[in-house]
């Protein structure tokens, strides 16, 4: 086993209380290699993603059951097992959101979260089990295959985008079936449908439409390039795009999932789902990258009442259209060579999606403020070993009400 002695028995992490919207930072056990393959990584940026949301709202995560936070990192590896063989102290990584054991498997499992083979972070128990990312430290399992080394350049900003939120929307994109040229309307403006929308400017789409309510997330699409698309004004998304577009697009996006809204700005599960079919042309796709629960767990989360497994797809259309649809847990070393490139080249800068910085002693604070959408991103920044040198509180961010 490699790398210096911790300097503390303990580390401060972000915890889910297992109650709707209560998460709290508190100490927690500092992790220690646990199995050859294992590294530690002192974490220096992380987020709250969309996914969190779903947790602090109820919908995954088991009910009563407390657990860490988080599932996208950038950090130092302090600590590597006497297995790992591409990693060493020092290394500076993306953490990928889920580890993976490194086995080829010829063909796709039912539920990969649930077979052993890849494990997610900060998720809770039915979704590998692993500890949360938006903490000081970490335990990474299989590092040899779910570690990324990046160079000494740029910003962690630029980087963090890599660990889930781009190459999701990357494989998004492909999901629909995606080529240069297609004209493509993305659903939902939070950091994965924004770089979904920069993936397919950057792939040479003719047109982009990018749909959402918040006017800061519309913003952000407009820089970019796309259009924005306001759903709760002007009619709904597929009628506005209609009237801009009457043989509609090719290639459709739903970053939102099942927390989408209608119209009214109302729940209403699967209203995206049919909205990205009526605007999808004949022969064209859509790629699902937004979550959507499955089945009831024996032991629901406090928000499941408001969950469906099931919705409402016009299947007619669909059928008729000759559409198809893909969707599924993202394959992340598929994409992420090439994401590491594009950032290294200058063609990309991800970190655009970033509209705040705050100390992870405000995480609760940043919940918050990201529930209610008055943030796209926010980069939550550790402090170690009880350094306190940057001061405590949002950066560039005005206090909550």
């Amino acid at each position: 086993m490699n790398g210096s002695k911790p300097t503390s028995k303990t580390m401060r992490a972000v915890q889910w209380e297992g109650i709707n919207r209560e998460v709290r930072v508190t100490d927690l056990p500092r992790p220690k290699i646990q199995a050859p393959e294992d590294a530690i990584v002192r974490i220096t940026s992380t987020t709250i993603c969309g996914s969190e949301l779903h947790v602090y709202h109820g919908i995954l995560g088991q009910s009563g059951e407390p657990f860490g936070l988080g599932h996208e990192a950038v950090g130092i590896v302090e600590e590597v097992g006497d297995a790992v063989d591409y990693f060493k102290v020092g290394d500076r990584v993306i953490v990928i959101a889920i580890s993976e054991d490194g086995r080829l498997r010829d063909k796709p499992t039912i539920m990969p979260l649930l077979d052993g083979t890849r494990q997610g972070f900060g998720l809770g128990p039915e979704f590998g089990g692993h500890d949360g990312l938006q903490a000081t430290h970490a335990r990474v399992p299989w590092a040899d295959s779910s570690l990324v080394k990046i160079p000494n350049k740029f910003d962690d900003k630029e980087w963090l985008p890599l660990c889930d939120a781009w190459p999701t929307a990357w494989t998004g994109l492909t999901w629909s079936g995606f080529e240069p040229g297609d004209d493509v309307a993305i659903f939902g403006a939070g950091a994965v449908g924004l770089l979904a929308a920069y993936s397919a400017i950057i792939r040479g789409a003719s047109l982009v439409y990018v749909i959402d309510y918040v006017p800061q997330r519309l913003a952000k699409a407009a820089a970019i390039g796309a259009v924005p698309i306001n759903f709760a004004r002007g009619g709904s998304a597929s009628e506005q795009i209609l009237r801009l577009n009457p043989a509609g697009v090719k290639r459709t996006v739903d970053a939102v999932g099942t927390e989408c809204l209608n119209a009214e700005l109302k729940p209403q599960q699967g209203f995206v789902f049919q909205e990205a079919i009526k605007i999808t042309r004949g022969g064209g796709g859509l790629g699902i990258i937004g979550v959507y629960a499955p089945e009831t767990p024996a032991n629901p989360a406090p928000g499941w009442e408001h969950v469906n497994p099931f919705v409402q797809l016009p299947i007619g259309q669909l059928m008729f259209k000759e559409m198809q649809i893909k969707s599924g847990i993202v394959e992340y070393k598929t994409s992420i060579p090439a994401l590491v490139s594009l950032v290294l080249n200058g063609r990309a800068r991800p970190g655009f999606i970033f509209s705040a910085e705050a100390d992870l002693e405000d995480a609760p604070r940043a919940y918050r403020r990201f529930e209610r959408r008055e943030e796209v991103r926010i980069l939550l920044k550790p402090e170690q070993d009880g350094d306190r040198a940057r001061a405590l509180g949002m950066v560039g961010v005005p206090p909550v009400a």
